[in-house]
């Protein structure tokens, strides 16, 4: 017998389509699975009561030697904060008097166009807000968080309780649990893929993009989710490579850039050593490494923590006025109700310094092809723990998770997060590489060329 959750995205699909497997099959075992774990692990909040509905049809439509969709007949999760038309969405809250419409998201509806099945919805931190998810556990360790705010999908890809799933970032929540849970996690370019039908959070910060098993299985998926959509006013209107084709070609002759002033100042010391270790490999692999400063980043996390207050804030208007947000979860009505003191004067010079940023990085991409770093100082921590020790110090996990994510939302740019090794611990630790706008091709290409010599992906949480 198969065993599925060996299989990655990619494998499963072709399996699929070439009959050697059934989506019946597939979509029962990973049914059975979450009955089995997710009483534990928590990471979903709603299954679909057609996936195996849909699995029959799609197994009759290759039978009958259809044109299939490039994920026909495969399980896909989706983060509770995408409206889709056959489940209801909450975006992680509970709050009486609020409800979203049930209808497709434009990444729902890509993914359904191309034959995926959606086998349910993942649990978020209430509204996209945190870096905890509540109450999903981590697969590696169930006493620790997954991350968040898309951790109910970090957590159910890597128990194997689906082949792939969506999630949302802001400021670094696609990456942050993609690194706690072993995971890649995929921010493409501001732009790229669709916000149409996801519920806002910040609306100038917010992506779209998938948590797969590997590098190849990010660029199937972005094959799918990524195009234009006038939806999104901020969708950009321009050719979509196929994201697979440059993925095994030679990176010898890049060049690689490390940012020594922000990166590496406080980082726990297994996450400093897995990342110098590759660094080490891309050299060994002909990557020329140059290093930078960018000595702006020091006030990067004020200002992208402005301008995302200010916006979920002015999201969270009427609910404010209605007097609804008494209703949500303490540490995010805090954040909602804050946001409100973020003065026009405050929020302008924020919008100054990204400005600033954005140049700042577009002219050390004179220089190199990707950015690459630790997708977070610290690994996964405990549930209930709020400061942990680098060096000798206590850091807030809350400014510490997303201190090397957040450059990337304020900037735009396009970054992916790829497992690079594990703590003494035994959790997950991600490695972030990051490219120019729209150059997801290349930052795929240095990914997956990493991924392909070490064996990081091919480790799973002992469940």
């Amino acid at each position: 017998m198969i065993d599925f959750r060996a299989l990655d995205l990619s494998t499963l699909t072709a399996h699929i389509h070439n009959r050697k497997i059934s989506s019946t099959e597939v979509v029962e075992y990973y049914l059975d699975r979450i009955s089995a774990l997710d009483d534990k692990l928590k990471s979903f909040v709603y299954l679909s009561e057609t996936a195996l509905k849909q699995a029959k049809q799609a197994d009759k439509r290759i039978a009958a030697g259809k044109s299939l969709g490039a994920l026909q007949g495969v399980p896909i999760a989706i983060k509770d904060n995408y409206l889709t038309q056959d489940m209801p969405t909450t975006a992680g809250t509970e709050a009486p008097g609020i409800s979203f419409p049930q209808t497709d998201s434009f990444v729902s509806a890509r993914l359904r166009e191309a034959g995926a099945i959606l086998i349910g919805k993942t649990r978020t931190h209430e509204f996209a807000w945190g870096n905890v998810t509540p109450p999903t556990r981590n697969p590696w360790n169930l006493d620790f968080v997954p991350s968040g705010s898309s951790g109910g999908s970090a957590a159910a890809v890597a128990a194997g309780l689906c082949a792939a799933a969506t999630g949302s970032d802001t400021g670094g929540s696609i990456r942050m649990p993609a690194a706690a849970c072993g995971l890649v996690g995929l921010k493409p370019t501001f732009g790229r893929v669709s916000r149409a039908g996801i519920v806002p959070h910040s609306w100038s910060l917010d992506h779209a993009g998938p948590l797969t098993r590997t590098v190849k299985d990010s660029a199937l998926m972005l094959n799918v989710i990524a195009g234009y959509d006038a939806a999104d006013p901020a969708c950009q209107d321009r050719p979509k490579p196929d994201y697979l084709k440059k993925l095994n070609k030679p990176i010898a002759g890049m060049t690689i850039g490390i940012c020594r002033n922000h990166f590496f100042d406080d980082n726990q010391p297994d996450v400093d050593r897995a990342v110098e270790l590759a660094i080490d490999a891309f050299a060994k692999a002909g990557v020329k490494i140059i290093e930078f400063e960018i000595p702006r980043l020091e006030f990067g996390l004020g200002a992208i923590f402005a301008i995302e207050l200010a916006s979920s804030t002015a999201y969270h208007d009427v609910s404010l006025r209605k007097g609804l947000v008494a209703n949500f979860t303490p540490d995010v009505r805090t954040l909602v109700e804050v946001g409100r003191l973020v003065s026009a004067a405050d929020y302008l010079k924020a919008e100054q310094l990204r400005t600033l940023l954005m140049q700042d990085f577009a002219d050390v991409f004179k220089t190199c092809d990707a950015i690459v770093g630790p997708t977070t100082p610290i690994t996964a921590w405990r549930s209930g723990t709020w400061r942990v020790p680098i060096g000798d110090q206590d850091t807030s996990v809350l400014s510490a998770s997303w201190r090397y994510t957040f450059p990337y939302n304020l900037t735009g740019l396009p970054a992916i997060s790829i497992p690079c090794g594990f703590d003494r611990q035994g959790l997950p630790i991600g490695l972030q590489i990051a490219g120019r706008p729209f150059e997801e091709s290349v930052v795929l290409q240095i990914a997956n060329a990493y991924e392909k010599s070490h064996e990081w992906v091919n480790q799973y949480p002992a469940l």
